[in-house]
């Protein structure tokens, strides 16, 4: 599927991890994994068995085949850390309409590594009343406006964002771009870990783990 084609994306249902069986999923809060570039459905379905019992997890395939995995927003035409708008918001597009689809729960929370920790952000600004939480690692905020920014400077909903200060993958204008619009929109709970490069580990695990028990507990 190309997205620079015209094609809508589209997240394939076939293809979602589940923590838990269809019969047990409605009215129970929701967990939305999204993977980062070159990764699948697999990577941060990994994390699962550090969330909280009564979590439904699903963690979706990127549309793009690419690099031996799949991609939100592929290379060609999308710098690091700054895709074009128009292919990161026919993606948000995707996720949502994937959403439309599922049973009713309790809430939704989000988490996206790299490219899906941009992706993550970008369905707040979407949707903002949708999504409850967000977990962002070594991503990044897309440079573009949404009219749901000016909900979320009044709402500020909880973010975890946790990346490593060795990451040599996300451009410091992202970092800065990032950071900025965090501050203005949201409730920012920032990690800078310093031995940890582009990749989730350690006590970012931790961290995120409790972030995301924390919100399934007041939510």
């Amino acid at each position: 599927m190309s997205v620079a084609s015209g094609t809508s994306p589209l997240i394939d249902a076939d293809a979602v991890l589940w923590s838990v069986p269809e019969a047990d999923r409605n009215g129970k809060p929701l967990l939305v994994m999204m993977h980062g570039w070159s990764y699948d459905e697999t990577h941060l379905f990994q994390l699962t068995p550090r969330m909280p019992r009564e979590l439904v997890v699903a963690s979706l395939r990127a549309p793009i085949p690419e690099a031996g995995g799949y991609a939100w927003f592929p290379s060609r035409g999308n710098p690091i850390g700054n895709p074009r708008p128009t292919v990161a918001n026919a993606m948000t597009g995707a996720v949502l309409e994937w959403l439309d689809a599922q049973p009713t729960f309790s809430s939704v929370g989000l988490i996206g590594f790299s490219q899906g920790g941009g992706l993550a952000l970008q369905l707040l600004r979407h949707a903002p009343s949708r999504f409850s939480y967000a977990v962002q690692l070594a991503g990044f905020v897309v440079n573009d406006s949404q009219p749901g920014d000016r909900v979320l400077a009044i709402t500020k909903p909880p973010v975890f964002w946790g990346r490593g200060a060795l990451d040599a993958v996300i451009p410091d204008d992202a970092i800065v771009r990032t950071a900025t619009w965090m501050t203005k929109h949201t409730d920012a709970d920032v990690h800078v870990y310093p031995r940890l490069g582009h990749h989730v580990a350690g006590q970012e695990i931790d961290d995120l783990a409790a972030f995301i028990t924390h919100q399934v507990e007041v939510g």
